[in-house]
């Protein structure tokens, strides 16, 4: 059943979330938290020529926030600042906007997600990772929180 996969998908990244490491040679970085569930992440990234070479991250956070993270990771090397963030976009899309058509062929297994927009709650720890990343492209290097600041 589809569902399955996408709960084995889910719990298989954040059991043994890919690219969950410092990384010393990172030219940006960003930091990011969801105080609602308590999610903590820190991203690296090496962005060169206008190209995602490598990307890394460090944190807590529940099981949602961890494989978004290490999926992230996995699907952005190699993309250029425009399709990462079209892709967070699109990712954005399908968890906050009702779904006519099955996902975009081009978020892979980001596709998992969709089930998170019945959870709005979860749809933070979904894309912390994600707005960590639009801060860490742009150089921002004030936190980045899910909550808006009074």
């Amino acid at each position: 059943m589809l569902n399955d996969l996408y709960q084995e998908i889910i719990l298989d990244h954040s059991k043994k979330p890919r690219n969950c490491k410092p990384m010393a040679c990172a030219t940006s970085m960003a930091e990011g938290y969801n105080p609602l569930c308590g999610d903590k992440i820190k991203l690296f990234l090496d962005y060169e020529n206008g190209v995602v070479k490598d990307i890394s991250f460090q944190g807590s956070g529940c099981a949602i926030s961890t494989a978004s993270a290490s999926l992230m990771t996995e699907m952005l090397k190699g993309k250029t600042k425009e399709q990462a963030e079209a892709l967070l976009w699109k990712f954005h899309d399908l968890l906050t906007k009702e779904q006519t058509a099955k996902p975009a062929a081009d978020l892979g297994k980001l596709a998992v997600f969709s089930g998170v927009r019945e959870y709005p709650a979860r749809v933070k720890c979904a894309t912390l990772a994600w707005h960590t990343l639009k801060a860490a492209l742009n150089g921002s290097e004030e936190p980045v929180s899910t909550e808006e600041k009074p």
